[in-house]
């Protein structure tokens, strides 16, 4: 019998919304998602985000497997109204569905029938705002449509899908650019805005539509998110500033002129990178610079550490499944050894893990 996944305590909290880096890989591990296959994932992606409620704040699909930040709101209090359900029902159902849908909820209204009404909102709300619903819809619908379009039978993903709860902070931008980073660890690509199927390319080249806003929307949710801002694509400007920063450290670039004359006043030329990171100030908004130094590497806490993010939220997460261990342990957060250990005073994990394995 496997063991119960790990979700976030407050996951019935009214209000305070979890995140979740999820992953899965195809089976065997083979390379099958070519350029075809991975705008239609994101296309099935952008169309469960738009149904369930849940916000996908960044993502990466590779050639055998895919990351995603998925914030999962809680159900607003009282449900949904008519309107807004039968918005959502159009992004994966077609219009003589939804207006059959629409009707019937209509004649409920109509007979003042709030039982029926809410029989009706039932059928549907039960995948919402629901971490697993949103992950096997989406695997569920891809398989199928790769199998038609490839002849074949079967499962296409290995296993179940991995997830991690992650702290909004610098847990949650943290997580982000190491999720866009995948192309470059996996030498695809030398700069990441160079990949069109990740979150990050998509914010700057646009995205199929040409626009890239929801991209833009959810990379600036996950990195200023813990300053009350919302899915505000109008702050792009300013998330992206503090996110291409901290990419930047990650791949050891130097400044071109143009955009160190634009920096001028955030971070002084002649100081190198070693030095800023070192400086007492180091003229930044970024105080977990030195996490940039992990990005490149490949980081078993972020797939497997169950729970990532400060020494206060971790223990939260493992008072919350206290069921789950020994009475021996008496917290939660762990230090991230191997390539994790430039995290240390910033970020623990809920699992220790071993190294070199």
């Amino acid at each position: 019998m496997r063991r119960a996944r790990f979700l976030a305590p407050w996951k019935d909290s009214p209000t305070k919304p979890a995140i979740y880096h999820c992953i899965s890989r195809v089976v065997d591990r083979r390379y099958v998602l070519g350029d075809d296959e991975r705008e239609q994932f994101r296309k099935f992606m952008r169309m469960q985000e738009n149904f369930s409620g849940c916000r996908v704040l960044s993502y990466c699909i590779m050639s055998n497997h895919f990351h995603v930040l998925l914030e999962v709101p809680p159900m607003p209090q009282g449900g949904i109204s008519d309107e807004e359900l039968l918005k959502r029902l159009r992004a994966t159902y077609s219009e003589l569905f939804v207006a059959t849908v629409a009707n019937e909820l209509a004649e409920a209204r109509k007979e003042k029938r709030d039982d029926w009404a809410a029989e009706i909102h039932a059928r549907f709300t039960y995948r919402m705002h629901h971490l697993s619903e949103f992950m096997k819809t989406l695997l569920q619908r891809f398989t199928r449509w790769f199998n038609r379009s490839h002849n074949r039978s079967g499962t296409l993903w290995e296993e179940r899908y991995k997830s991690v709860i992650v702290e909004d902070g610098i847990a949650a931008r943290t997580m982000a650019a190491y999720i866009d980073l995948n192309p470059v660890r996996a030498g695809m690509v030398s700069d990441p805005a160079a990949y069109r199927w990740s979150s990050y390319g998509e914010a700057v080249g646009g995205g199929a539509k040409g626009n890239g806003k929801k991209s833009r929307e959810g990379l600036v949710r996950a990195c200023i998110g813990h300053e009350g801002v919302g899915f505000e694509a109008e702050r792009w400007k300013d998330a992206s500033r503090i996110y291409r920063r901290l990419m930047e450290f990650a791949l050891e670039r130097k400044k071109g002129r143009a955009q160190m004359k634009k920096d001028r006043k955030a971070v002084k030329p002649e100081m190198n990178t070693a030095e800023i990171l070192e400086a007492e100030e180091n003229r930044t908004n970024l105080p977990d610079l030195k996490l940039a130094g992990l990005l490149l590497h490949r980081v078993r806490y972020f797939a497997d550490g169950a729970v990532i993010g400060s020494k206060a939220f971790v223990n939260e997460a493992f008072e919350g499944a206290r069921e789950r261990f020994t009475a021996k342990r008496k917290d939660g957060a762990r230090t991230m050894r191997g390539c994790g250990k430039d995290a240390k005073g910033l970020l623990w994990s809920l699992r220790d893990l071993r190294v070199r394995i």
